[in-house]
């Protein structure tokens, strides 16, 4: 069976992906692997990058772990979706207590600043963002991306953020949410597709772009 590893580097809402990516590869040929050694992820078709908590703390514990150079090869040779601190991780650095990433997507992760903003109903905006918020697809070159697959556009997702990326070329954002701005919460440059959202918290469309993920061939 094909296999798909979600990398456990002691960061991570990994139970709850891990049972998502299981819950829509069944009966689709794929075998899921919570991936705790670099050789897991070596031996993986495809990749799932998650992360949750400090960026510092997610990039040291990646290097602790020895799965940093396999992490590296999975990005340059196989499908690889990062979520959440898994998304800003990919690009060169995190305003985060001053972080270098990985340096996979050029771009800049940035604080949701949104102090004296007031939301459409009069409320103070509240960082984190916590909750449901829309996505506006966009694609690279002439459509949308594939791993959208048949996800309609402005479908709502699950946030929960206080920094937000900021890829360098616009043309690696592929989904765009409003929260005192418009920010970036899903990028994608090659075989790579990453959402600051968590799909695993986000219902059916959640689950749908796990499962257009599995099927993806960039």
């Amino acid at each position: 069976m094909k296999k798909v590893a979600v990398v456990d580097y002691g960061m991570g809402n990994l139970r709850s992906v891990t049972q998502a990516v299981m819950h829509v590869a069944v009966g689709a040929g794929v075998d899921v692997v919570w991936a705790r050694t670099a050789k897991e992820v070596m031996d993986a078709e495809r990749v799932v990058l998650p992360g949750q908590g400090g960026m510092r703390d997610c990039m040291r514990e990646l290097h602790a772990c020895g799965m940093f150079d396999a992490v590296m090869h999975a990005a340059a040779h196989k499908p690889l979706m990062g979520v959440c601190v898994g998304m800003q991780m990919l690009l060169d650095h995190s305003q985060e207590q001053d972080t270098p990433c990985l340096g996979l997507i050029p771009g800049e992760v940035v604080k949701l600043d949104l102090v004296g903003q007031l939301q459409p109903d009069g409320s103070r905006y509240k960082v984190p963002q916590m909750g449901w918020n829309q996505v506006y697809q966009s694609g690279q070159g002439s459509g949308r991306h594939a791993v959208w697959g048949d996800v309609p556009d402005g479908s709502y997702f699950y946030f929960v953020h206080s920094f937000y990326a900021v890829p360098s070329d616009a043309r690696h954002s592929v989904g765009q949410t409003d929260y005192g701005r418009r920010f970036s919460s899903a990028i994608a440059r090659d075989n790579i597709f990453a959402t600051q959202f968590h799909p695993e918290k986000s219902s059916d469309h959640g689950l749908a772009l796990y499962r257009n993920f599995l099927h993806w061939n960039p």
